[in-house]
């Protein structure tokens, strides 16, 4: 099963020159770009962990590929992504997100159907990698 998260996520994985082509159209629009990673990608956790800071002052795209690289290199296993963020309306709003890196194997989700008062039925989902103890998802 493969997350589909974020922009292109229905698409095959972007190439190395096709992700710096993303982010230099971000930059061009004057977006931040931040790179994140996690190893829980259920798609309400929307807290990843930061790689480094959001880098608000670069305006080269060969910049953030090296941060890029940098986190992928160290985080092989776990989801990587890179979030393009446009401050225009005062605050900071997701104009773009994409994963850059993803794990070899992806275990999916569980879908857990319960029966509630008056015949309702409620719908969860669980990720099958949070089985697993944070740090050890994806050896």
């Amino acid at each position: 099963m493969k997350i589909t998260q974020g922009t292109f996520s229905f698409l095959p994985d972007l190439t190395d020159a096709e992700i710096g082509m993303q982010i230099n159209y971000a930059l061009k629009q004057g977006w931040a770009i931040g790179v994140e990673y996690t190893d829980d990608p259920h798609p309400r956790n929307f807290y990843w962990e930061m790689w480094g800071n959001p880098m608000f002052d670069l305006r080269d795209a060969a910049g953030v590929m090296v941060e890029v690289l940098a986190c992928r290199k160290a985080h092989s296993k776990l989801y990587v992504r890179v979030n393009a963020f446009d401050s225009t309306l005062g605050f900071e709003s997701t104009r773009l997100s994409f994963i850059v890196n993803r794990p070899k194997d992806e275990p999916g989700f569980l879908l857990r159907r319960t029966e509630v008062s008056g015949r309702q039925i409620q719908y969860t989902t669980e990720s099958y990698a949070t089985r697993a103890p944070e740090g050890r998802r994806y050896e």
